[in-house]
């Protein structure tokens, strides 16, 4: 697990939310798996390491395969969000998904 992955992990749990699920396998005909999810309200959280260092996610293959995998996610109906380590530790990404969580709560 990432740094950025264990930190998500602690701030779900420090602001009690509940529901996601850590490396969630999404379809049985792939090995395909969400950072995080929550399969009851198809959301997803993708945590893109590496994005100044070239990492996988940035280099072309691994881009490709990532484009892959999120538009089959995206037929499924999932809704994936996509972070950068940066905006887990900054608290960006708890924030926002906190803030949409809530929202969708009172419009829903």
């Amino acid at each position: 697990m990432s740094d950025g992955e264990l930190t998500f992990e602690t701030q779900l749990k420090q602001l009690n939310i509940k529901g996601f699920v850590r490396e969630y396998k999404f379809t049985k005909h792939r090995r395909w798996k969400f950072d995080f999810a929550c399969p009851a309200l198809m959301i997803a959280i993708e945590i893109e390491g590496g994005v100044w260092s070239k990492g996988r996610h940035t280099r072309p293959t691994g881009f490709i395969q990532d484009m892959e995998k999120y538009n089959y996610a995206a037929w499924m109906g999932w809704k994936v969000l996509r972070y950068s380590t940066e905006q887990i530790n900054s608290g960006h990404a708890i924030f926002e998904l906190e803030f949409r969580l809530q929202e969708g709560e009172r419009n829903g």
